[in-house]
């Protein structure tokens, strides 16, 4: 693609050509999308959610299809963190020059703090991004991130143990999400990337049960996009960290929207399942819609509005 206008974007350092990052658990280890597109179009992937020990997920069903989006209830599947440093990052490094993200899971501060170690230590991964939305098997169940205390607990573990910048990956399901995106900060945090997806159910009416094998999952899709932009909006202009931007993203406008509103990256997530080819479209129709926009470059929309 050749264009005068400049996509580039800088995240913590790292220079990023566009702000386009498919969202970790839709686009697999990348590997997977290598010979269906050039991944090189891409400023960063974030990968399939990884835990310490492999895991086989949820039982199935566990995606129900909604009016304007998705719920789902994968589970976490995942072949672990061993594999992921040892065989994935590798091998995507090998095929992919632009930022990767190793997503990051765990059922406890110190699972949270060894994984991240690990993925600190791999060459091939550039930037930790931290899902605290995970239940704490120590702390009666309730997710990290939506308790700011808890938040700020593996905030600052991991942060301990690792070297390259560590954003956080923050649940919507909570009352005040600037208090707990301010805590992470406060604990060290270089970035925080908002929103994971929100808590929805469906219900099989004429078998009179939950569609969803685990009754409730994760809802995303272009609903969700008001309430992930306003939350992006709050907590970037809240905290001094960077913002990645996620949640109902399915257009270049939607990208320039999430950055007006503070995100400096821009992630792709459910779009990614409906159609695999999203994230190079949205790359490809930017230039248009920055010159329609007279925008030059997209670093300086960032938190205009």
């Amino acid at each position: 693609m050749v264009t005068d206008k400049n996509l580039s974007v800088s995240l913590c350092g790292l220079t990023m050509k566009n702000p386009v990052v498919p969202a970790s658990g839709t686009f697999g280890f990348g590997l997977e999308l290598a010979d269906a597109m050039d991944l090189d179009v891409l400023g960063g992937i974030s990968l399939k959610g990884t835990t310490r020990e492999a895991r086989f997920g949820n039982p199935t069903p566990r995606i129900a299809e909604c009016t304007a989006g998705m719920i789902n209830s994968v589970g976490l599947q995942n072949p672990g963190i061993g594999v992921l440093v040892a065989d994935k990052a590798p091998a995507l490094r090998r095929i992919y020059g632009g930022v990767i993200i190793a997503n990051i899971s765990g059922y406890s501060v110190e699972e949270y703090a060894y994984n991240c170690a690990q993925a600190d230590a791999c060459p091939a991964i550039d930037l930790l991004e931290v899902n605290v939305s995970c239940p704490n098997v120590h702390g009666g169940g309730m997710a990290f991130g939506t308790d700011a205390q808890s938040a700020a607990a593996v905030t600052k573990a991991v942060k301990a143990v690792t070297h390259k910048p560590v954003f956080i990956k923050l649940s919507p399901n909570v009352t005040d999400i600037v208090s707990i995106a301010r805590a992470c900060e406060d604990a060290g945090a270089d970035g925080i990337t908002l929103v994971n997806t929100f808590l929805g159910m469906r219900i099989d009416i004429r078998k009179r049960k939950p569609v969803i094998a685990n009754k409730m999952g994760g809802f995303s899709g272009p609903a969700v996009f008001p309430v992930a932009l306003r939350m992006v909006w709050q907590v970037a202009h809240a905290c001094a960290i960077p913002v990645m931007g996620c949640g109902g993203v399915r257009r270049a406008e939607d990208v320039v929207e999430m950055m007006m509103a503070g995100a400096t990256a821009v992630q792709v997530g459910a779009e990614n399942l409906r159609n695999p080819q999203a994230c190079p479209e949205i790359v490809a129709a930017l230039p248009a819609l920055m010159d329609e926009l007279g925008i030059d470059s997209l670093q300086d929309i960032i938190g205009i509005v």
